[in-house]
């Protein structure tokens, strides 16, 4: 199979960025057996940073060499997808331009995109110049699914989870989470987490009951839509990250919006988004609004 330069070609599919230094095995895997579930081509894409990102004065030997190598790459993961999934539909992009870019604009013809995760510390990954996964899930205009961890499919019975929190991206997150389990046909686990406030007076109580109807009502119409999902509530008190991640520990996967109520001002990414993408120990999927 030979890697190619060209723009994408694949509409409805789903993109995988394919690290040229790391590890992909992960990633991959996750992403063509989400395409085998969903019946959609596999891309693989590889982005080659422009000539004038290099250290070097004279660029063009090292480009060559990236480009060659980048190919070698492609290949080997299109040909391993291949061996996982014979009847899978595959495409492979070699693309000149900062990675994080590339995928953004590959996302407009995609399905899903999904990324590996190095799991960096908090600073490393919010600031490094190199960092894809921030920008991407920020930006991208369809669900990015992070595979910093696999999915826990011997936990029996297998789960996905999902943080609502009454705001229109949670209910894009939903949406996508019910659609998700059905076709896994794995159980899911709806959550509301109450942070309390630094002062409470006896609020408590009335705060997890308003929990509990939105959960109900924002369930209701979905649970009647999946009937063979067996689908749970579950209202948790503490820090949003530090609970998700928790209920999520064994689950297939965390499903979250891009944005909830308490975003920080001027960023399309949430706080707990953020968070997850450090703490979760599964894939964490951000499904945007819209």
């Amino acid at each position: 199979m030979e890697s190619t330069i060209r723009t994408p070609d694949t509409s409805s599919g789903i993109v995988v960025g394919v690290d040229p230094a790391r590890d992909w095995h992960l990633a991959v895997a996750w992403a063509a057996d989400e395409a085998h579930r969903r019946r959609l081509p596999l891309r693989l894409v590889l982005a080659v940073p422009p000539q004038h990102d290099t250290q070097h004065v004279d660029g063009t030997p090292q480009q060559t060499a990236l480009r060659r190598s980048g190919a070698d790459r492609l290949d080997q993961a299109a040909s391993w997808v291949s061996d996982r999934h014979p009847e899978a539909t595959v495409g492979t992009d070699l693309v000149e331009g900062v990675p994080a870019q590339v995928l953004v604009a590959q996302a407009r013809y995609a399905r899903l995109v999904v990324l590996g995760s190095r799991h960096l510390g908090r600073a490393a990954g919010f600031f490094s110049a190199g960092s894809t996964v921030v920008p991407v899930t920020a930006q991208a205009t369809c669900p990015v699914v992070v595979v910093g961890d696999a999915e826990h499919v011997t936990q029996q019975p297998a789960y996905l989870v999902v943080g609502i929190d009454g705001s229109a991206a949670a209910t894009e997150a939903l949406a996508f989470a019910f659609d998700e389990a059905d076709r896994r046909g794995a159980a899911l686990r709806v959550v509301c987490v109450w942070q309390p406030p630094l002062f409470t007076l006896n609020e408590e109580g009335a705060a997890l009951k308003a929990q509990g109807l939105l959960l109900r009502e924002a369930t209701a119409a979905l649970a009647d839509k999946y009937p063979d999902v067996h689908a749970t509530h579950e209202v948790s008190t503490g820090h949003p990250v530090e609970e998700l991640a928790r209920i999520a520990e064994h689950a297939l996967a965390v499903v979250v919006g891009r944005r909830g109520r308490g975003g920080y001002t001027g960023m399309s990414l949430g706080s707990v988004t953020h968070g997850l993408l450090h703490r979760a120990h599964c894939p964490v999927i951000t499904v945007p609004t819209g």
